[in-house]
């Protein structure tokens, strides 16, 4: 969009994106079951059309000089711009269980909403703790009457295991051993006790941490739950720095990071309007 406003804009990706384990994107109108590879590669390709700058590579830095920003990328090459918007995203807090990180985007997702159709009626485990793994839990049950609950040796109030049975979802506080699969494919959950039990799929609430420093060391506002606190039009607390996509809000999906992304782009272009008609 900052393209098609005629605004010179460099992109700076190093290609690590949360997704990047998922074999399909799901929820982004026409192009539902896409590789999310493949969706990035498409948006790569359309920058050209508009001059849009394109590098694979990190930033490590940034610093306000003036009305401009210093921008240290990775190798060494630095930039300076007037205005910053940050798609930096988060990374999931994965558990060091064997056979998690081999089924992670494979058999096992923090996302129902991203993979729940795909395993509907199958069994299902929901893994983490407290009042989170207890929402994600009774939320799986709009997908499969199977569910199970897995803490891996965290205790569980009596009310939350009361509210679960009440739903018909079992409560398994035992520590998990390993998570016995087949190529990324979950098949068996085996605790330390040495019990197994059969689950298709695992989805988990484990929390979460931002990707990149970049908006805390600006001196970016975070909410309660570790994201930048943003305004209606991905708008921070310190002048000319935007936060759009994951690393803001709590509708963490990539249609949604889009949208954002187009918001904060009228926003800086009419911010850039204001500047060269007062001069």
């Amino acid at each position: 969009m900052l393209g098609r406003c005629r605004r010179r804009v460099l992109v700076c990706d190093r290609g690590e994106p949360r997704n990047r384990r998922s074999g399909a994107l799901h929820g982004f109108l026409t192009r539902d079951g896409i590789a999310p590879a493949a969706l990035n590669d498409l948006g790569r390709a359309e920058l050209a059309t508009y001059g849009v700058g394109f590098r694979c590579v990190g930033v490590t830095g940034a610093q306000r000089e003036g009305d401009f920003f210093r921008v240290s990328l990775a190798g060494g090459g630095v930039e300076r711009t007037r205005y910053l918007l940050l798609a930096t995203g988060v990374v999931d807090d994965v558990p060091a269980i064997s056979g998690f990180d081999e089924c992670y985007g494979r058999s096992i997702f923090h996302c129902p909403y991203c993979d729940g159709w795909e395993w509907r009626d199958r069994r299902l485990a929901a893994f983490g703790r407290g009042k989170d793994v207890t929402g994600l839990a009774l939320g799986l049950k709009t997908w499969s009457a199977d569910v199970v609950v897995y803490t891996h040796g965290s205790p569980l109030e009596r009310r939350l295991r009361d509210r679960l049975a009440r739903n018909g979802v079992a409560v398994c506080t035992d520590p998990i051993a390993t998570l016995d699969h087949d190529g990324g494919r979950l098949e068996m959950v085996t605790l330390a006790s040495g019990a197994s039990q059969p689950r298709d799929a695992l989805f988990f609430s484990t929390g979460q941490h931002p990707q990149s420093p970049l908006a805390i060391s600006l001196g970016c506002t975070l909410t309660r739950r570790g994201v930048v606190k943003t305004g209606m039009l991905c708008d921070t607390n310190v002048e000319r720095v935007f936060v759009a996509g994951d690393a803001s809000r709590d509708a963490q999906f990539a249609v949604v990071a889009a949208a954002e992304g187009v918001k904060a782009a009228v926003a800086i272009n009419r911010a850039l309007q204001a500047e060269e008609l007062h001069r």
